[in-house]
């Protein structure tokens, strides 16, 4: 197993597909919600951002884009986290697959904007935001693509970026087996074949550098899972 993922596997993954299933696809978000919530994933990308959070100034409203949000449940974390410290935090949150962006948008919040976009080409200004942030996007790309998605990201936020998602590795390949074990046969397809697809520490970094967001740094977390989280100027 260990020599198989020395590389890469690129697989489709079936949540991916325009077609899936809606009635599979919704039951796959709410398990990928729990997870998230249960082994501390959504924390860890607001624990980067409460990092952030201590240059800000107190009554400034903080805008953020979620790239590829799925079932938006991050951007719903970080509004919680959000008032609970008294931030004034503004959201938008974007993903392409028609059917995740319709779910994603009963997530009812005057801050939190849901729309169809292309993570490739962001139809946003430069600038647009203070920071852009994706959770387990990056490893459905190809590397020319999550170079582009880095640089798109970049290019759109004022301060910095947050990448969060999974690192390849085999006991990753285990434990997703048996956390999956009794879960739907989409997300069980799913599961194997994200961490197949995933990156390693010294891939990102290298793709970071070349999208030019090298003042990022890469972060490991519990769980097999990884940030990737900088402001500019503030990484020496």
């Amino acid at each position: 197993m260990a020599d198989s993922l020395q590389h890469r596997l690129r697989a489709a993954e079936w949540m991916d597909e325009p077609n899936a299933d809606p009635r599979l696809l919704r039951k796959s978000l709410v398990f990928i919600q729990r997870v998230n919530h249960w082994l501390g994933y959504t924390r860890a990308t607001i624990d980067h951002l409460e990092e952030f959070s201590h240059g800000w100034t107190r009554g400034q409203t903080i805008r953020l884009l979620d790239v590829a949000t799925g079932s938006a449940d991050v951007p719903r974390a970080i509004l919680k986290w959000a008032d609970h410290h008294g931030f004034d935090v503004q959201i938008v949150g974007v993903d392409l697959h028609a059917t995740t962006a319709h779910q994603a948008a009963d997530a009812r919040d005057p801050r939190l904007t849901i729309m169809r976009a292309n993570a490739m080409e962001l139809p946003f200004a430069d600038q647009s935001f203070d920071y852009a942030l994706t959770s387990m996007f990056l490893h459905h790309l190809d590397e020319p693509q999550i170079v582009r998605v880095l640089r798109e990201m970049d290019r759109v936020s004022r301060r910095g970026i947050l990448a969060a998602d999974l690192l390849r590795d085999p006991m990753a390949v285990f434990w997703i087996k048996l956390f999956t074990l009794f879960a739907n046969p989409m997300v069980r397809h799913d599961a194997i074949v994200s961490v197949q697809q995933a990156l390693r520490r010294e891939e990102i970094e290298a793709l970071a550098r070349e999208a030019g967001v090298d003042y990022a740094r890469y972060h490991r977390h519990f769980g097999h899972r990884f940030v990737l989280a900088g402001e500019r100027g503030l990484n020496t």
